[in-house]
């Protein structure tokens, strides 16, 4: 441990984001570092007491059996001020009880995390203040790079952490060591043995009373402009030297320079649909456009997929598909890496020859290898086998990880300003698309798997 960062200040403090992931995250990073000493002030827009605020965070240590001197400090000294973290004079007023070096979090819908961000320029900044954002980082291409602006006027770059709990679970970040730690792999990991890679990330619930970010954001910006474009860029990029923040994320930032749409078509390879009335265990779901807080007119997806191609010597070729979807009937979070069939197979041997499949599993965290061998009964006839790992769901939260490399000044796991902008731009000729509605919204029953006419993946 290598602490930088004494105080954290939490904007948006009273918000769902707080009490559910960072606190617990933080709870879990504490009690494995008794030794640590942080200062936790919380801002937001609820009329809460000290006393009230502390039972918040008190309730969310709970959730992870949160134990130790450090948490123990934590929770005596922890302070909650209601606030307009938008207003210059009250920002004056949260720093100002910071002690050492503090860090901001901003756990605020975007729009106001960047308003916030420009009032901070007509503020006193203090030394070596740390700048934590959620996702998503701009709109598109231009307000990205005119907040990357807005930042560098206040702090260097590597005292930004644009999150991205993604690249904090265990699995992403154990693709490295899968990777470049076993030569089995990496020697086939190119265009002349890998046919496609499919990266899915279904999940079972809707849109859970989140419609007020959802419905303008929709499955393409929440998760594949984010998440999984991350995730492929690890999957797809060289081998760095090491694992520091400069090597690991510039090996990203190349691939997705090099990342466009499949054929330069949007229209060819995006697809978008949204869920309508059905059941998933039992549930009764309405049609999305019967949330509440949704407006139907916007047309927002809740299932996306984009095929992609990384333009390097290794993958050039390999169609890459990234696709999530709210109020599927199965929960899918895996990458699939399919391998071309065998050139050729002996005279003699019977039965269907499969390509191998890798895939690799996201929460719970693990892996198979689906392979064709000579089966049990006829030597001569080749049957389907799968060798499996499984790694459990991993020992630490993903924002357990995300709140290390803040309070310890290491943005390795979080998306660099470039790499933030070339998510938008991969993805504007599909943004384009569907607004102009040159790619159909097409209509899924909640619990089903998706639009009947789609081609399923994996």
């Amino acid at each position: 441990m290598t602490q930088r960062v004494d105080t954290l200040l939490i904007f948006g403090a009273s918000g769902d984001l707080t009490a559910r992931l960072l606190l617990p995250g933080l709870a879990q990073l504490l009690t494995a570092q008794p030794d640590r000493t942080l200062t936790l002030i919380g801002a937001g827009g609820a009329e809460w007491s000290d006393e009230e605020w502390r039972k918040v965070v008190t309730d969310s240590f709970a959730q992870v059996d949160a134990k130790g001197a450090a948490v123990e400090k934590l929770l005596a000294g922890t302070r909650y001020v209601k606030a307009d973290v938008t207003d210059a004079g009250e920002l004056t007023k949260l720093l100002g009880m910071a002690t050492g070096t503090p860090a901001i979090y901003f756990a605020l819908p975007p729009a106001v995390a960047a308003k916030v961000v420009t009032t901070l320029q007509g503020v006193k900044i203090p030394d070596g203040l740390t700048l934590a954002l959620e996702k998503p980082f701009g709109m598109d291409v231009e307000t990205a790079e005119a907040l990357n602006g807005e930042l560098a006027k206040l702090v260097p770059e590597n005292q930004v952490h644009r999150v991205d709990h993604f690249l904090g679970r265990s699995t992403v970040f154990n693709i490295l060591g899968l990777r470049f730690a076993n030569r089995i792999f990496e020697p086939l990991w190119n265009s002349e043995h890998i046919a496609k890679i499919d990266v899915v990330y279904d999940e079972q619930l809707a849109l859970e009373g989140r419609a007020g970010y959802y419905d303008t954001a929709g499955a393409l910006v929440d998760m594949i402009q984010s998440h999984l474009l991350q995730v492929m860029a690890v999957l797809a990029m060289e081998p760095p030297s090491t694992l520091g923040q400069d090597d690991l994320r510039d090996a990203k930032e190349l691939v997705l320079r090099a990342t466009r749409v499949w054929g330069d078509d949007p229209e060819e390879s995006s697809r978008r649909a949204r869920y309508t009335a059905g059941t998933i265990d039992g549930r009764e779901l309405p049609s999305y456009a019967d949330e509440k807080g949704v407006d139907p007119a916007r047309e927002t997806e809740t299932l996306a997929e984009v095929t992609l191609e990384v333009q390097t010597w290794r993958w050039k070729g390999v169609p890459i598909t990234l696709r999530s979807g709210k109020a599927v009937g199965e929960r899918r979070r895996q990458i699939v890496i399919t391998f071309k069939p065998a050139q050729q197979v002996p005279v003699g041997l019977t039965g269907e020859s499969r390509p191998t499949v890798l895939r690799i599993f996201l929460a719970p965290d693990a892996m198979s290898l689906e392979i064709d061998i000579n089966g049990p009964g006829d030597p001569y006839e080749l049957e389907r086998a799968s060798l499996e790992a499984t790694f459990g769901d991993g020992q630490l939260l993903a924002y357990r990880e995300v709140l290390a490399g803040i309070l310890d000044g290491d943005p390795t796991l979080g998306v660099r300003g470039d790499s933030a902008v070339e998510g938008w731009r991969i993805l504007a000729p599909v943004i384009a698309a569907w607004k102009s509605d040159a790619v159909p919204l097409d209509e899924y029953p909640a619990g089903s798997e998706g639009p009947s006419r789609w081609t399923p993946l994996g």
